[in-house]
């Protein structure tokens, strides 16, 4: 064997310095690459949730046959009546979109709404939708409020938005539980209700109606919220089996980014655990209505002392299809189909009216956010929020007035907020209103935080 050359000598004796600068570029490059990576993965995730979001809105958001922009901000898209998110809903499937118009429940006596409408034409006014200055949409589609990547993000996940948070079970709530269902809270979130009282003799509910004047309440906290809604209810108030259809106004900045007054809808068959969302954010609510969109901001408003601007909600139970119908003044706003539900397939058995606030109790006090119009109920007409007209559907779908004796009133805390009921049989006014006619009725809300609400 021949020795070794020079040249075969020097290259080995050079290996061991050359694969140290190798190995001292490889970790130079690990950690630009880590550190490239940890600059980039924040955006990825960003990029990915984003794309998740679309999603979502491509979902929600149908193809527009029109779009019209409110002096709100909004965007109003004129879908086509069959192809709008409700129809997704798998309990929907093959769902044909009902075109007879249901049967209106009759009103036993015209009397006190004539009476109503008479004696207080020169201070109220109905409320109408702020997107009607900007143009309407054609017949055979449904109005519907476009959902933006913002909204989504405001509720802090896809999963929560749209949806109320489950209520949680206080000692004291609990107790009350067989008398007002939907005040079972331990969260934060407080009313000012009238609600039918249960008894042995109660007969079941087909719907209900009532009259509420428009406020725009002031929101202290950027998630809290102020409503002022009518609730249809059944089931079992202590499981998790509550039906429940709700309709109203309310101020949500969470929601809508703002904080005008808006109609809203919601409704739940699992006492708000999995099924259900505000508006048309989920399937299940048909909207027939190329007129009303859901979610849209209501104009104008009451102002203290000034005109009164109300709006007339009714939601019965076809007595002929089943489903149960939502109107908005004169208008046929659409329905949510019998099959969502179980106990209310069939029909309610408790209805309330009034208004609920959350409070987070920021820095450690009560809120401030404002329930009404922000007045106590003794302040009355003009000055505090009503609810006029309270009546419920019977059986044979004919509209009663609500005695006055079969309603009970709650407010958590009186000194926060609180409410007063009355009746007014349309023989020349009361005490506070601006005529008379207004049957059994109340007045409610407050400011929340003050001298006597700490």
């Amino acid at each position: 064997m021949s020795p070794p050359s020079p040249s075969s000598s020097s290259s080995r004796s050079a290996a061991p310095g050359q694969w140290c600068c190798y190995s001292q570029f490889q970790q130079q490059l690990m950690l630009l690459l880590a550190l490239a990576l940890a600059l980039l993965l924040p955006h990825l995730a960003v990029a990915g949730r984003m794309a998740r979001i679309q999603s979502h809105l491509d979902r929600i958001n149908k193809p527009a046959l029109r779009s019209i922009r409110s002096a709100d901000g909004d965007t109003i898209d004129c879908v086509a009546a069959h192809q709008q998110h409700a129809l997704d809903h798998p309990l929907l499937k093959g769902h044909t979109i009902q075109a007879e118009p249901p049967e209106m429940p009759a009103r036993r006596s015209r009397g006190l709404e004539a009476a109503a409408d008479a004696k207080t034409a020169g201070s109220r006014w109905g409320a109408w939708q702020t997107w009607h200055h900007g143009g309407h949409c054609p017949r055979g589609t449904v109005a519907v409020r476009r959902t933006t990547a913002a909204d989504v993000l405001r509720a802090g996940s896809i999963s929560r938005f749209g949806r109320k948070k489950r209520k949680k079970r206080s000692s004291v709530d609990a107790a009350r539980a067989a008398n007002a269902p939907d005040v079972i809270s331990g969260n934060g979130h407080e009313h000012a209700i009238a609600y039918t009282a249960p008894s042995s003799q109660q007969q079941p509910v087909y719907g209900a109606k009532a009259t509420i004047n428009v406020w725009d309440p002031s929101i202290q906290e950027s998630n809290g919220f102020s409503l002022s809604q009518l609730w249809i209810l059944s089931g079992s108030f202590n499981g998790s089996d509550l039906n429940s259809i709700e309709a109203g106004w309310q101020v949500s900045p969470e929601l809508y980014g703002d904080s005008r007054p808006r109609l809203f809808t919601y409704w739940t068959s699992d006492a708000y655990e999995a099924t259900g969302c505000y508006n048309a954010l989920c399937p299940g609510f048909v909207q027939t209505s190329s007129r009303i969109a859901i979610g849209a901001s209501i104009s104008p408003v009451s102002s203290p002392g000034g005109a009164q601007y109300d709006m007339t909600l009714l939601v019965w139970k076809d007595p002929k299809l089943g489903n149960w119908w939502l109107s908005y003044g004169d208008q046929l706003v659409g329905y949510w189909p019998a099959q969502l539900f179980t106990h209310l397939s069939d029909h309610a058995t408790m209805v309330e009216w009034g208004g609920e606030v959350v409070d987070t109790r920021p820095g450690g006090v009560h809120t401030a956010t404002q329930m009404g119009s922000g007045r106590f109920a003794a302040e009355g007409f003009a000055r505090a929020s009503y609810f006029r007209n309270l009546e419920t559907v019977d059986a044979d779908n004919s509209l009663a007035e609500v005695p006055l004796d079969a309603i009970q009133t709650l407010a958590e805390d009186a000194a926060c907020y609180d409410i007063r009921k009355a009746h007014d049989d349309g023989g020349g006014g009361h005490s506070g209103s601006a005529g008379g006619g207004w049957g059994t009725h109340f007045y409610y809300g407050g400011p929340g935080h003050n001298p006597a609400c700490p």
